[in-house]
Formats: C-alpha cells, sequence, structure tokens
C-alpha cells in the first residue's frame, strides 16, 4: 500500500534535514511512499515538487513581516487546505515554528486523524515555556536535535519528544583537524576566527564592534592570524564592512572554506547560535556576543528562562564559554576574554576540557540522526492506522 508523507520545510537548514529525511523513508518503504510538501533544492532533488517557492518567506525586518503578513497568512491557509485535501498518512513539520505550527493547528481543528511529527523543537526551555503544553493539541511526537530537549518536554508537560540527534554530528571528520592541520592550530601567530553572524542585520549589529575589539587585542601586542569565514550572499557586506577595521582579516567564502578554517582555528570571536556548538565539537575556544536593537534586547530579557544563552553551554550544561551581551559587548571586555582564548589560560583550558566531553552527550550510538527520524514517523504512522 502507498504512504503519502506531507512534509514542510520553510528554511535552508529544515530543507536539509527534510532531505535526509526522504532519503531514508525512501529506502525503508521504497517505491511505496509518494512525498508531498512544500521544501527547498534538496528537498526537490530527493523527488518534492513544492507546493511554493520557499524564498517566498525569505522576509527580513518587521516593516517587510508586517507588509507581507497578508501573502503569509494566505501560504499558511492554503498549505493546510492542500494538507487536508490530500489526507497524508502523516504530516511532518521541519523547524519554522511561526509557519509550520499555524498550518499544524488548522489540518488538526480540520482532521484530528492524521498524525503530525515536529522535526526541531522550538526553543521552550528557552522562552514562551507554555508552547509545549500547548503543543499537545495538535503535535504527536517532537523530534529533538538536542540531548536536553526530551526532559525539558517532560517537565513542562509537552507532547512525547525524543532525542534523534544534531546533524552536526554527522559532519564531524569536516570539522576536526588532521595531522598538519593540527599542526598549524597549535602554531604561531595562531589563528582567530570571526563569526559575526549569518543574517544581514547581525552584521550591522557586531561588525563595528567585532573590528574595535581585535584591533584593541592588536594594539595590545597579542599576536593572531585573522579569518573570517563567510556565506557567498554576504560577502559584499562583509567586505564594505571590514574595510574600516584597523587589523584586515582574511574572508573566506563557502561552507568548505568556513569549515577548513575551523579545523585550523586555535580561537574564535562568535555571535551566539548554533555556530557555537560548531565551534564546540571542532575543539575551538571561544568568547560569544551578542548584540540587538534596544526593542527586541528588552522583549528578550523578559522572555528568556535559561541562564544562558549559547548553545555550547546548554549542550554540556555548565557555563564555560563566555557570553558578553548588549551592553557587555564592548571591545574592551571582548578583547580582554580573547586574550585568554588565544593564550595558556584557565578560560581555554575549561573550554578544551568540556568539548571533549561534547561527544558523549550527544551521541546517539551507531544511527544517524536521520535514520532515528524516520523510525519516529514511521512509528507514529503505524500508531495512527491502528487507532
Amino acid at each position: 500500500m502507498e504512504r503519502r508523507i506531507f512534509l514542510i520545510a520553510t528554511e535552508e537548514s529544515g530543507d536539509r534535514l527534510g532531505a535526509s529525511l526522504m532519503k531514508v523513508l525512501r529506502q525503508r518503504l521504497g517505491d511505496a511512499v509518494q512525498f508531498e510538501g512544500v521544501g527547498g533544492r534538496a528537498m526537490a532533488r530527493e523527488g518534492l515538487e513544492s507546493l511554493f517557492p520557499i524564498e517566498e518567506l525569505s522576509i527580513i525586518g518587521l516593516a517587510a513581516v508586517v507588509k507581507e503578513l497578508p501573502k503569509i497568512l494566505g501560504l499558511i491557509k492554503e498549505t493546510a487546505i492542500v494538507v487536508t485535501e490530500a489526507s497524508p498518512d502523516i504530516l511532518v513539520i521541519i523547524d519554522s515554528p511561526d509557519f509550520t505550527h499555524r498550518v499544524a493547528r488548522r489540518v488538526r481543528a480540520k482532521d484530528p486523524k492524521i498524525p503530525i511529527v515536529d522535526y526541531v523543537s522550538p526553543s521552550v526551555w528557552a522562552w514562551r515555556p507554555g508552547r509545549a503544553r500547548a503543543m499537545r493539541k495538535y503535535v504527536d511526537h517532537v523530534l529533538a536535535l538536542l540531548p536536553f530537549e526530551p526532559e525539558a518536554y517532560r517537565r513542562l508537560h509537552g507532547p512525547p519528544c525524543s532525542y534523534v540527534g544534531h546533524p552536526l554530528t554527522e559532519q564531524l571528520s569536516s570539522l576536526r583537524p588532521n595531522a598538519d592541520e593540527a599542526k598549524r592550530r597549535a602554531e604561531s601567530p595562531p589563528v582567530l576566527l570571526v563569526l559575526p553572524g549569518s543574517r544581514r542585520s547581525e552584521i550591522r549589529h557586531h561588525m563595528t564592534v567585532f573590528g574595535q575589539a581585535v584591533g584593541l587585542l592588536q594594539e595590545q601586542g597579542t599576536p593572531f592570524e585573522l579569518v573570517l569565514p563567510t556565506m557567498p550572499h554576504l560577502q559584499e557586506a562583509i567586505v564594505d564592512a571590514v574595510k574600516g577595521w584597523p587589523v584586515q582579516p582574511q574572508v573566506v567564502i563557502g561552507e568548505q572554506e568556513k569549515r577548513a578554517a575551523f579545523r585550523i582555528a586555535h580561537a574564535a570571536l562568535a555571535k551566539s547560535g548554533t555556530v557555537t556548538l560548531e565551534l564546540a565539537l571542532a575543539g575551538v575556544p571561544m568568547v560569544t556576543a551578542y548584540r540587538t536593537g534596544a526593542v527586541e534586547a528588552w522583549i528578550l530579557r523578559r522572555a528568556i528562562k535559561v541562564n544562558s544563552v549559547i548553545l555550547a553551554n546548554l549542550v554540556i550544561g555548565e557555563n564555560v564559554v563566555p557570553e558578553f551581551l548588549q551592553e557587555n559587548c564592548t571591545p574592551e571586555k571582548l578583547a580582554a576574554a580573547l586574550r585568554e582564548a588565544l593564550g595558556d589560560s584557565e578560560l581555554r583550558r575549561k573550554q578544551l576540557e568540556a568539548f571533549g566531553k561534547i561527544d558523549g552527550i550527544m551521541s546517539t550510538g551507531n544511527q544517524p540522526p536521520s535514520a532515528r527520524a524516520a523510525d519516529i514517523v514511521l512509528a507514529t504512522m503505524r500508531k495512527a492506522r491502528r487507532a
């Protein structure tokens, strides 16, 4: 009997997860599976014809979101109608909760028989914890990328949640140095990475203070070789922003070049986010920072329920990575912390010791995340058919 699986992913990271999941599901089900839904280029390569191009949701800035709100709401409504008319064996929503959860709620209200799996948990452990309990009404199972998330769902009375593993755990060979790269990592001058973020708003908020920090570091006599990895669509903005820096970095472009830089890096100055987990897995001590607009900062201060916003700290369970947020994100504070991260210091030793535990903490045994995710999707389908 053919199985119809509907997937929705509206960002590149979710598109990659969806493609990996589709590949395993096809291996398990063979020709007896039909995929439908919303996705990007990676999912298209696995045979998905997207309901609409996901680029239509690449909207940046509050003003732009307000202007495009009727269009966004229309796509949510349209997607939910297509799902219910297709009556698939299961709906898999992947990340992007502002869009995918609104679709899921509409689908559950219209057809409660369609099981729904949420691949990538919203950050209920960090803010808006009430979402976990609310999700019980329209999500049958959550597939978590972070090992502490299942316990958070139990504590918050959310739907069943299983840790399937983070896709980064399948990419360790691209993050960790070979013998020659390890030798360069230990040589002088040490390679210092600067990672200001992957969004234009983040570049706007971080580039000036990051440039001032590395300039101060040089003034104080600390030797380093500066490397700034970025993506092609940000290259022009980055190159323009570093023109005024007192220390000119080597700007490297693309994911492969970024990973190559990680493998020789001695330390990093990074914007908070998933990149902190990448650096921890790569064994690169870091200093982290985050700046945003005053209104957003005011909201986040009142909403965040965790004692660190650094993903690496949350996974390790210990605040080993220093974080400098908003008014604490100053050139002087960043430069002082970077001197410790680059030198033979207690801060550097503590981070390296903690990073040595991360493989065990994030382990999924011999089964890759996409296979674990596929197992739960198939089990949820079977359970729904028996009900």
